[in-house]
Parts: structure tokens; C-alpha cells; sequence
């Protein structure tokens, strides 16, 4: 996976004073570090932090941060980004100076491919309950996505982690026994077919309205 790049400047001090006079500038305050590295104070454009994290996935990307004055940009992985709870702007950016050969944990987003069986031929519906996976390998193995086809499944069939290939040393973090999708009978329908038979056998409507000819007693 090809590393993106985001310019990014040090700073000096810390502190709200300091963080609320950069994003009056158009700047959003930041953090470099890492393992075996000291922290570092930095700040970076925001328009040009937000269009890029807007592109790409931030949880398994590969972002080279280019420091003004260093002599070659730093490998990292966004570790955290905060927001203004209403505006929606940066507040601020945690950035994980990753290093050649040291395990990652990292988000993987879940694609499902294909249409089910179970959908084309029984009028199921995809219910998808995880769209993101943890899993922990080295920066170069990280996955960009993982692609599932879920052509095979019919109504009631679920797919499960443990069914899924995530590649050569790519550990998953979660419990494998999890689901990730099921092929489901939609509710509407399933509810009709309870209401389809009453109390004492009599067939209702979809509304549980005795159909005519059904109707129990005399009309007064």
C-alpha cells in the first residue's frame, strides 16, 4: 500500500492557549510518537488534514508525515483524531511513528462481494454486523481492505470471522466464532407469516384482519 503524505510543522509550547491561537490560524494541533521516540509537539493545516482524511481509511493507512526541517518524513499511522462535538472541525491529531518490522494493531474494513443465493432466490436481506475488523502484523502487511464473497449464502446462512482468509501473517484481534453478516428473512415478512394463522386457526390478513368467510359469529 503506497504511503500519503501530510505536511506538518513543530510547535512550540502546549497547552489551550497555545492549541486554541494555531486553530484560529488554520492550524490543528498534533502529537508525533512511538516506540523508543520521544513525543513531539506539531501542528498541520486543517483544510489539508480534513480533504485527506476524508480519502482515504485513516485506521489502516500508511501516512507519511513530512516535518518541516527533518531530513525525511516519519511512517505513521493516525492513532486519533478529535473533533468539535457540533462543528465538526479538528480539534486534534495523534499520529504512531511506526517502524519497519514491529507489530501493529490496526482497523480493516469488512467488504462484502457479491449477491447471496438468499437474496435473489428467497427475498432475504444482508444484515452486516461487523464492518471493521482488529487485527496485528508488521506495517507492510497491512491490509488496504478485506474482500468477502457472500454469493454462496442462503436465507438464515451467516458468515463468520473464522471464515474469512485475512493473509499471511495478519493476526485477527477479535473472537473468530463472531459474525459478520447473515442472510435474514426480512421482518415484515416474517411477522406476516405469525399473523397469517389466528388464535384458533382462522386466516388473517397481513393487517390480522380475519379474511372474509372467516369471520367467527353472527353478524348482528
Amino acid at each position: 500500500m503506497a504511503d500519503v503524505t501530510l505536511n506538518a510543522q513543530k510547535r512550540e509550547g502546549t497547552g489551550k492557549g497555545v492549541a486554541r491561537q494555531l486553530r484560529l490560524a488554520g492550524r490543528v494541533p498534533a502529537v508525533l510518537y512511538g516506540r523508543e521516540f520521544d513525543a513531539v509537539h506539531l501542528s498541520v493545516d486543517a483544510h489539508e488534514a480534513k480533504s485527506l482524511f476524508q480519502s482515504i481509511s485513516t485506521e489502516n493507512t500508511i501516512l507519511a508525515l513530512d516535518v518541516e526541517g527533518d531530513k525525511e518524513p516519519y511512517r505513521t499511522l493516525v492513532r486519533e483524531i478529535q473533533t468539535h462535538p457540533w462543528k465538526g472541525s479538528l480539534v486534534h491529531i495523534d499520529f504512531l511513528r511506526i517502524q519497519k518490522g514491529v507489530m501493529v494493531d490496526v482497523e480493516v474494513p469488512i467488504h462484502l462481494i457479491g449477491t447471496p443465493t438468499g437474496v435473489k432466490n428467497g427475498g432475504g436481506i444482508v444484515e452486516q454486523v461487523i464492518h471493521e475488523i482488529a487485527v496485528r502484523c508488521i506495517p507492510s502487511k497491512i491490509p488496504k481492505s478485506v474482500d468477502v464473497d457472500i454469493s454462496h449464502l442462503d436465507v438464515n446462512e451467516s458468515l463468520h470471522v473464522s471464515d474469512v482468509e485475512f493473509g499471511e501473517g495478519v493476526e485477527v484481534m477479535i473472537d473468530e466464532a463472531n459474525t459478520i453478516c447473515a442472510v435474514a428473512i426480512p421482518r415484515a415478512v416474517a411477522a406476516a407469516d405469525e399473523v397469517e394463522e389466528g388464535e384458533e386457526g382462522e386466516k388473517l390478513d397481513e393487517d390480522g384482519v380475519p379474511l372474509e368467510g372467516d369471520a367467527g359469529g353472527d353478524e348482528a
